[in-house]
């Protein structure tokens, strides 16, 4: 399958409720939540695109770096690539439900392991979103990564300790979603956390722990203390508040307070391989990527999320060669561009 047929695909089954724009950039979808577009004015979104349009790269040739290592280790895992799939959730709603919920994130589990890394399960107002993710990461002997939202605290130990048995490779919430409305509506009521409940989340289980939706130097700092293995620098896809800056502008004051305490992971409008490698080079250690893997299940199944996955890792590792790192570790920030 070449990827302008996946596309056209992807268009097709996602019913209007994603356009597969030439540039996914939020503008056409602004405003649509549910929806695949981003809360209010959409600048959120927009945001986080324009966050890493800002950055230019340094471009070098004369080096030794021929054949580079995209290879990482996460959670104890090796992986093919820094590049996971995002926890993602409502395909009823949000992407018009051709295809179901198990089945759209089976492919999103299946798909990840395929490309040699991780994919991410989400939670939601339905309790079958998170008991789909985990059914996928089962079948999966365990390759995957189930996210729950900021429910009552014994609500979210009960979710951590089926995440245990279907021997997942981490598990987190996601505190970006604290402000959820039709999680309340429909009798799940989810909220901020404070710094002792985050403690308490840590101390509740021997799995690594994340934390999604950090974007503050203090937020990141508390979450640190806490005890947190990792946390995600993201503000949701913009589809919760708007006006958030996007995640590339504040992920290099948060490297800097926290950098060595947590592993830190970028979420938000990475489109190609040289998003990833802009995003490595500010500070973080990983990347989730979100919008273009419906684009991927829907065009293509879990054939299709694979090919996203593989086109993106071959696209930083292209351009790996053209900023001159062997090796993951090697990128930092002398590979962008000082005007």
């Amino acid at each position: 399958m070449d990827f302008n047929t996946l596309k056209t695909q992807a268009k097709e089954k996602l019913k209007g409720y994603c356009r597969v724009c030439p540039i996914c950039d939020g503008r056409v979808c602004a405003g649509e939540v549910p929806g695949m577009g981003g809360t209010g004015t959409g600048v959120g979104f927009r945001n986080n695109l324009a966050a890493l349009a800002a950055y230019n790269l340094n471009m070098r040739t004369l080096h030794n770096a021929k054949d580079p290592n995209t290879e990482v280790e996460l959670f104890g895992s090796k992986l093919s690539s820094p590049i996971m799939a995002a926890p993602m959730t409502g395909t009823p709603y949000n992407m018009g439900g051709s295809i179901s919920e198990k089945d759209f994130i089976g492919m999103i589990v299946s798909g990840s392991k395929e490309a040699g890394t991780l994919g991410w399960t989400g939670d939601g107002a339905d309790p079958e979103m998170y008991n789909s993710g985990l059914e996928a990461i089962i079948s999966e002997q365990g390759h995957g990564i189930p996210i729950i939202k900021p429910r009552e605290q014994g609500v979210i130990i009960e979710c951590i300790r089926r995440a245990e048995k279907a021997g997942a490779k981490a598990v987190g919430v996601d505190i970006d979603g604290a402000g959820l409305i039709t999680m309340a509506l429909k009798g799940q009521p989810v909220g901020p956390k404070t710094k002792e409940e985050i403690k308490e989340l840590v101390a509740a289980t021997n799995l690594p722990f994340i934390l999604k939706g950090i974007m503050t130097v203090d937020e990141a700092i508390t979450a640190a203390e806490a005890g947190v293995r990792a946390i995600v620098v993201s503000n949701h896809g913009g589809r919760i508040l708007d006006f958030t800056p996007g995640a590339a502008e504040v992920l290099p004051s948060i490297v800097e307070a926290v950098q060595g305490k947590v592993t830190i992971i970028a979420d938000g409008g990475v489109r190609t391989g040289v998003d990833v490698l802009k995003l490595l080079a500010l500070g973080a250690d990983a990347v989730l990527v979100g919008r273009p893997l419906v684009v991927g299940a829907f065009g293509g199944n879990t054939e299709g999320v694979k090919l996203v996955l593989n086109k993106m890792a071959l696209e930083l590792k292209q351009a790996m060669i053209l900023t001159g790192c062997n090796t993951i570790k090697d990128i930092n920030k002398q590979v962008l561009y000082k005007g």
